[in-house]
This record gives structure tokens, sequence and C-alpha cells, in this order.
């Protein structure tokens, strides 16, 4: 699954801010306390089902007593009456005499079940009714058997259901498009992951109850119908209803299934190897589907050949569907998306173009590490995410080089060390077992954190050892479920054979199969890799210089908590990571290594040095510090030569030196006189990390109305940065780091109100305006013209007109950032309602419409009051745990920086707690506002003076 929160960060890295009650039909009677009890000896553990009866099972999680092996699923969704019903058998596995199955089952009404045995089958007999119990706290039915089920036999249970599409993005529902005749178009659709599936069919709603899948779908005639697998037939039925069947599944999870009825238009190819590989979307955008048919091919081509797999399936359709929440969805064999992650156009720029090819790949990706290969359980969802989200930079860099995504992930890795320097942080591998604590788990910290540390990883047992052990690992789990060990060992095992070259190999057979030689020690990459995966945080790397002697220390960094803050210590307790540490020195350009394990070591030099760097290239997940003179030392090279050091690194000393600020390890002066340098860079990254940086500090100003500062450093960006800015075409013209610095550094000249940027836009915006919006801007300035034109009330009405005509994603999205700029409440306002009706602006946009009028300082405090006012509304619109959710709690309140300002986000969410309503985000939050308030008191005198100093 494509995170969306990657997008909106992603976004601002390119410059961007950006119970249902079933009914009691049957009477359980002869079901006995007795025949309920064998796991407990008290009656009173069992809870109570919906018509009173004792229900047989009490835990979330699904007992193994029964497996499933096959589905044979009939679906018929009405799209007038916006209901649907559906038939279903499961073959079952009895592994342990019980005389209940338990499955999973959310809002469905269960018509009828019947119980079949083997014998049953064999001489035609009609089974069996069994009585259902329904509990929906846990989401769970019990199917109750008359007589006690035999292990080791297989029963068929078919279950007649029906329901009502649903309403939001989740499980079988209802997803609406207008015409360019201005009709409105219905389709159904499914998106299941994590714990959805359960929605549209009863079912084992559990990743690692896999089982193979026959899917019959009824339609009308004028739709088309999707699943899986290839359609086989197609039979007429009586009144004009036509029923499609589709090949029967490989072995898979319950929310890798997918079903799709609609009435889109497809355009196809062949991959290599023969897959039939199709791209739909509404019959008004499929002129924009054509890329992303030649990245999928390309992209299926690659890594049927980097994982020496082919991929198992004869077709692959991927579509883009009106009404999506996530970014994408890796269902096998049919891959839904949100239009703007899949669809490409004249308006899409160069960062919208990396964007849609790294969901391409992302989500292919997902066809091994997922599909094939499922995590165990929930807590391990990183190795789905984290492995997809670092394949996202394999693949595109192989494939469309030009794209340079190799920069853009050094941000991936700064994106969720924000998250992870908190107290709040997780482990990437995390208990979770409610359908909430799962939904959360999707978050930075699986995809990204996940791809660093496999990243990391990868430098420290070299890229071709790391290959080798992700294809043993995919080989050796292929159509089962694996956990963290079972990745460590395939990339230990991966260094069998003839690695008897160079730095790596096993020294001896007596060692453990995890054990690796490493420089003359002993590493053992499963010990090593937990102290990664099992305890949160990010470790600093302290550095002092003595000389020749280098001494090193690890502690847990901590932003927002200084080393003096009486709590620090504590916080520190008990961590302990083995850091695959990299350095280079002033004396040569080699690579030097060393793996420490311990809180201190100490490393002793060959030869006299002037400046010591770690983390090469930035490739580890570490914060490192250079007590005494190393920063200073690093400085003066930077602005004697900064090309004597290596361009990420260059952008790597840029981030950490404002980390440590946050943390209270280096002064903000000392960072910002790191940056001066950047007059001299040309390494577009390097820059653009530092006009981040710049460019959030004037935001905070901005926003705490500090006059004088703000003026300050505006003057200071436009005077720094003027020959940059000058030297900008609005174009659409260079490689794609020229054109994504080009749209930062001109959006933010316009913001700052640059008169020739200002002027530039608005003869642009009146050009449009004039040609009744048929002039082709460069897309790479469409966001920037647009947000100046929406300043005026003209502009802003008719930019709100287009948003409404507008059959491309990438123009909608860059229209409605522009809305949400305006300087007037009452337009903020009118958007919100607007995102809540859902017609004009649809309610999957509300989310990142509300980070952004939040960004915006007229609109930061109307975004507070309206989450707190229309909480009870957004719930009915998105589940707690969801994205959208997160997203909009988080952008409305993260932002703050005064102690009122906590207070009052605190008494909120106190509220919500005492109704049971609880997110892991509310201390994220609370810790970011805190942080906040501690990086302006501390900081905001020395940006005060740095600034006049530097006038």
């Amino acid at each position: 699954m494509a995170n969306p929160w990657r997008k909106l960060i992603f976004n601002i890295y390119m410059g961007f801010y950006c119970s249902t009650i079933m009914p009691q039909m049957y009477i359980c009677s002869q079901f006995s306390m007795s025949s309920i009890d064998p796991f407990n000896n008290d009656p009173g553990a069992f809870p109570g089902a919906t018509n009173g009866e004792p229900f047989p099972w009490n835990q979330l999680r699904l007992p193994s007593t029964v497996i499933p092996l096959h589905y044979d699923l009939l679906i018929h969704p009405n799209l007038t009456s916006l209901d649907f019903v559906g038939s279903e058998k499961i073959e079952v596995l009895v592994r342990d005499a019980t005389q209940f199955i338990i499955l999973h089952s959310k809002d469905l009404e269960i018509m009828n079940v019947v119980l079949q045995s083997e014998e049953d089958l064999r001489y035609g007999k009609p089974g069996k009714r069994l009585n259902v119990l329904n509990y929906p706290a846990h989401q769970q039915i019990a199917l109750l058997a008359p007589e006690k089920l035999m292990a080791d036999l297989r029963y068929s249970v078919a279950i007649d259901f029906q329901a009502k599409l649903a309403n939001g993005f989740e499980g079988f529902y209802k997803s609406t498009y207008r015409t360019r005749g201005g009709k409105t178009r219905i389709i159904a659709v499914t998106d299941f992951e994590p714990t959805e599936a359960r929605m549209a069919f009863p079912c084992f709603d559990e990743p690692g109850f896999k089982a193979n899948f026959s899917i019959k779908i009824r339609r009308e005639s004028g739709y088309v119908a999707l699943s899986n697998m290839p359609k086989v037939k197609t039979i007429e039925l009586e009144g004009g209803l036509l029923e499609d069947h589709f090949e029967t599944t490989v072995k898979m999870s319950t929310y890798l299934v997918a079903y799709i009825v609609c009435d889109f238009n497809s355009v196809s190819g062949t991959t290599s190897s023969g897959v039939k590989v199709s791209v739909y979307a509404s019959p008004d955008k499929w002129s924009q589907t054509h890329y992303a048919l030649e990245a999928s091919l390309k992209l299926l081509d690659f890594y049927e050949n980097y994982f020496d797999i082919n991929y198992p399936l004869p077709k692959l359709d991927l579509i883009a569907i009106p009404d999506f929440e996530s970014g994408a969805m890796e269902n096998w064999g049919l891959i839904t998306y949100k239009e703007t992650a899949l669809l490409f156009d004249i308006k899409t720029s160069a960062s919208d173009k990396l964007w849609v090819t790294k969901v391409i790949a992302h989500e292919l990706a997902h066809q091994w590490f997922g599909n094939l290969v499922t995590m165990e359980w929930w807590n391990d969802i990183w190795l789905n995410e984290g492995f997809a989200t670092y394949m996202e930079l394999i693949s595109v860099n192989a494939t469309y080089p030009e794209l340079q995504s190799d920069d853009v992930f050094l941000d991936v890795c700064f994106a969720v060390i924000k998250k992870d320097s908190l107290n709040s942080s997780r482990p990437i591998s995390n208990q979770a077992e409610t359908p909430t604590q799962i939904e959360e788990m999707f978050d930075a910290v699986s995809y990204n954190k996940g791809a660093c540390i496999l990243n990391m990883l990868k430098d420290f047992l070299n890229e071709e050892k790391f290959h080798k052990g992700i294809i043993h690992y995919l080989k050796t789990f292929s159509y089962g479920n694996a956990k963290n060990d079972d990745l460590w060992s395939s990339l230990s095992n991966s260094c069998l054979g003839d690695f008897t070259s160079g730095e790596f190999c096993y020294s001896d057979s007596k060692m453990t199969s995890n054990t690796l030689t490493f420089l003359g020690e002993n590493v053992e990459v499963k010990e090593m890799m937990t102290t990664w995966t099992t305890q949160k945080g990010i470790p600093l790397v302290v550095i002092t210089r003595e000389g020749r002697s280098l001494r090193l220390q690890q502690e847990r960094f901590l932003s927002g908590v200084f080393k003096e803050d009486p709590e620090w210590r504590a916080l520190q307790e008990r961590y302990l990571w083995h850091i695959p540490l990299t350095y280079s020195t002033s004396a040569s350009n080699v690579v030097h290594r060393h793996v420490l394990k311990s809180r201190t070591d100490t490393l002793e030099l060959s030869e006299k040095i002037s400046w010591v760097k770690f983390n090469v290239d930035s490739n580890g997940y570490y914060i490192v510090h250079y007590e005494g003179h190393g920063w200073d030392q690093l400085i003066t090279q930077l602005n004697q030569n900064h090309t004597l050091l290596r361009p990420k690194d260059r952008v790597g000393l840029i981030h950490d030196a404002f980390q440590l600020v946050s943390a209270g390890r280096l002064t903000l002066d000392k960072a910002l006189d790191l940056t001066r340098y950047l007059q001299h860079e040309a390494n577009i990254p390097a820059l653009l990390k530092g006009l981040e940086y710049l460019e959030l500090f004037y935001h905070i100003m901005e926003r705490r109305n500090v006059s004088d500062v703000t003026e300050n450093l505006k003057h200071y960006i436009l005077r720094y940065f003027k020959p940059v800015i000058d030297t900008q075409s609005w174009s659409d013209k260079g490689s794609v780091q020229d054109r994504m610095l080009r749209s930062t550094i001109l959006k933010l000249a316009c913001y700052l109100n640059h008169p020739p940027c200002i002027q530039k836009a608005t003869e642009l915006f009146s050009q449009w305006m004039e040609s009744s919006g048929k002039l082709n801007i460069p897309s790479d300035v469409l966001k920037i013209v647009y947000s100046v034109g929406a300043q005026t009330t003209v502009g802003w009405n008719y930019l709100l007109e287009q948003y409404g005509l507008s059959v491309s994603g990438a123009e909608k999205e860059k229209i409605l950032y522009a809305l949400s700029t305006s300087k007037h409440q009452e337009k903020l306002m009118k958007l919100i309602e607007l995102g809540m009706e859902g017609e004009v602006i649809k309610t999957q946009e509300l989310s990142s419409l509300l980070y952004t009028i939040a960004i915006n300082p007229k609109g930061q405090q109307l975004a507070w009051n309206f989450l707190r006012e229309n909480w009870t509304h957004l719930l009915r619109k998105f589940d707690l745990g969801s994205y959208a959710m997160r997203v909009i709690v988080f952008g409305t309140t993260s932002h703050f920086s005064s102690k009122d300002e906590l207070q009052e986000v605190k008494l909120f969410f106190d509220s919500l707690k005492t109704q049971g309503l609880h997110l892991d985000i509310f201390q994220t939050i609370l810790e970011t506002i805190s942080k906040n308030i501690k990086w302006l008191e501390k900081n905001l005198p020395t940006l005060r003076t740095w600034l006049l100093v530097s006038s």
C-alpha cells in the first residue's frame, strides 16, 4: 500500500506544502457452556453475542483449529440500490476437533449457513444448517455445529449474506465520477487492507490464513468486472444480467482479494515474459494512462529479472479509482490507485512524474514482497512496506535513471527521523492487535525507517550479497508467511557460495548460520538488526578527535530533550545499537568501516587529518555530532572547497546540524554558519536542504507573528539566494533536479512577495484566464502561478470554477493548494465546507486540504476550530486510525508553538480519551508542540542576532 502521507511529506521536501445486529434466526439451545469452554475454566471469560447467548471465543485473533483452503465466492452488486448480495463456499480443514468455527464479519447480514462434510459432498447430501452468533466488538461470528467437527477432515461451509455498499473507502464501497457532460456515474470497488475483507464477505481475515479464491461477479451489460485473475467466461442470466467467472487465484491472504465493477476503458501491453498489463481509467481520463503502462511494463520486467522469480499471474491490471483514501493498494493482479498516483498528463510536474513512477514501483514490488511472501502478522508490516519503499529506490534508479530518485531517497530517511527522534516513536516491529492499532502501523516507521535500515544493511553487506539474500528469502517463503528472523537468516545465508574475496565471508563451519566475518570481527546479522527493529528511536554517534585517536560514543538521539534536562538520563537507559559506521577523512576518499557495538569505543587513524566525516553518503540511519572543533573544521572545509566532501555528505551535514540544534547539542548560529557555503553550491539536493530549513524558520516566525525576525529572514533569503532565483526560467526545461529547484525557489520567492516573481506569475495567470483556461502554463510553475492568482477574489473564484471542470488530477491538486493559500478566512471556510459535502471537492481530498489550510497563517486557527467542532462528523467519514484522520489531526495541531496552544490540544485529546478514543499520534503531537515551544525559547534570540549580523 502506498501511503498518501508520504506524498504530503514528499511534496514538502520538493518545496510544496503541500453494528449491524444479525437477525436472531437461530436458537442455540444445543450450545452448552461445556462445549465452548476448552480454553478457560471461567465461563464468565466469554463475552455475550448480540442475541444474549455466550460467544465461544474471547480473543481478537482467530483460533487455528480450523483453516481455510479455498473460497468459492459469488458477488452481485446493485449500483442502483447501492447494496450487494453474496454467497460463498469455504473449504476448510479442521486441525483439532471443535464444535464451532470462528470467522470475521463486519456489517454483513448473514442469511443462511450450511455445513457439508466430505461424506455429504461425496453422496450429494444437503448438509446441516448452522446456528450463527455475532460478536461485533471483535468483528467475529461463530458458526455452531450440531456435532463435533473431526480433526484432519475437510468440510464445506456455504454462507449467504448481504450488505450495503460502504460509503467510505474500505471494504466493498461505491465510488463516483462525473463525465464531461456532467453526469454522475457509480462504480463498486474493494479495498481490504488491513482488516476490511470482512466487510465484503465472511472470512478468515488474517494474513496467515492463506487460501485460493474462485470469484464470480454479476453485473449489468454496460459495465465490466475485474478481479485478481483473468476472466475465463461470461454467462448470460435471466433479466439481462451477466456473470463473469475468473480463474482461481494462487494461494494468498484475504486482504489481497479484489473485485471491481466499473465502466472504465483501458490500454494494454505485454511484458517480455508474456504477462498482459492493462491500465484502466474513467473514459474521460483514458488518455492519461499511457505513461503508467510504459512504466509498469518496464518495472515488471525489471523485477522479474532482479528477483529471479517470474510474476506468477497471467495478467496485471492497474486501475485509477475516483475515490481512494490511500495512494494505492497492491491487490494481487488488480492494483488500485488514487488517480493522482497513476495518471499522467501535460499538467504533471517533474515531482508529480517522480511520485507516479515511485508509487507504481512500490506496488509492483509488493507483488513479491507482501503478496508472494507475506508477513506473519501485522506487527511486521514493515517486511511488506519497508521493502516496497526500498525497492522504489532500486527499481526506479535502474529503469528511469533520469528521474534521479537516488537523491530523493535521503529525504525518505530524513522525514522519519523527525518522528523517530521523539520519545513517542515506536519500534519497527511492534505489537498490534486491534484494527485501529493495525492501521496505525502503516506509518513512516514501517515505510521509511524500514527502507532506510534495509539500505543501511545493503551498504554493510554490499549490494551483491544483499541482493542474493533477498532472492533467497523470496524463494524460501514463496506463497507463505515470514517474520523478521526469517529475513536475517536469508541475508546471512546469502554469503554461502563463492564469496571468498573482499571483506565478507563465512569464517568456518562452526559459526552460526547468522554469523558473518567482517573486517576480522564476527558480526551476527540477526543480533545486529534486532537492535534496529525491536527498539524505537535513532542513535546519536558522538565523535571526539584527539590527535590521531577518534573516541566514539553512542546514545539515543532525542529531539526536544536536552542533555541537561532531568528526564534525559532515564530516556537513555537500555538503548544500545549495533551501528555499522562508515567514515572518510581529509586524507583520502577511502571509505573506512567499523561496527560500534558498545556505548564507547576508540579508533586509531593511520595518518594526520584536518577533518573526519562519519556516515558516508548518509547510508547509515544515525545522527553524527562532532565534539570540540569537529564542526568548525568541517565548516572551514565547506567554505574553502566544499567539493572535497561528497554531495550526499554535504546534504547530510546540513540535516544533522539542524537536527542537533533541536536536541540542544549544537547552537543555531553554528548550523546557520554551515549554510553560508551554499552560495558556491551547485548540487541541487544540498541547496534544497539548506533552503528547506530557512523556509521552515520563516514559517515558524510568520505563524508566531514575530514580525522583525520574519522581515529580516525574508530579506536574507531573497538576497542570499538572488543569483539562484534570477537564473530560473518559467519553463519545464532541464533535468528533474533542475525542475525541482525551479519549483521550490520560485514558489518561495513569490510567497515572500519578490516583485519580479509576483509580476511574472500575475502575467501568466492573466493570460491563462484570458484564454479561458486553455493556455498551457509550464507544469513546474503551475502551482506557483495559481497561488499568486488566488490572492484576488476574481482569480480565486475562477480557479474554483476551473477546479470543477478539470479532468486532470494533477491540475486539480495544484488548484486546490492555490485556493487554500487565500488570506480570506471565509474563502478557506468555503473550501472546508465543500470538502465535507464531497461533491465539488471529493472527501478524499479533505485531509490534505485541512493540512494545507492549517499551514496558512490565516487558516491555522480556522482549521483547529473546525477539527474540534466537527470531530463527530469527521469520524463518520473516516475511521479513527485511518490515514485521513491521522493527517487531519497532525496537520491541524503539530505546528503550534505556544503553551496556551499546547494546553488547548491536551484538553481536547483528554476529552477524546474519556470517550475511549485514542491514537498513538496524540502523544507524538503533544511532544512536537512541546519541542516547538522549547526550540523558540532557546533559539529565537540567536536567530534574531544572527540575522542582524548577517544583514
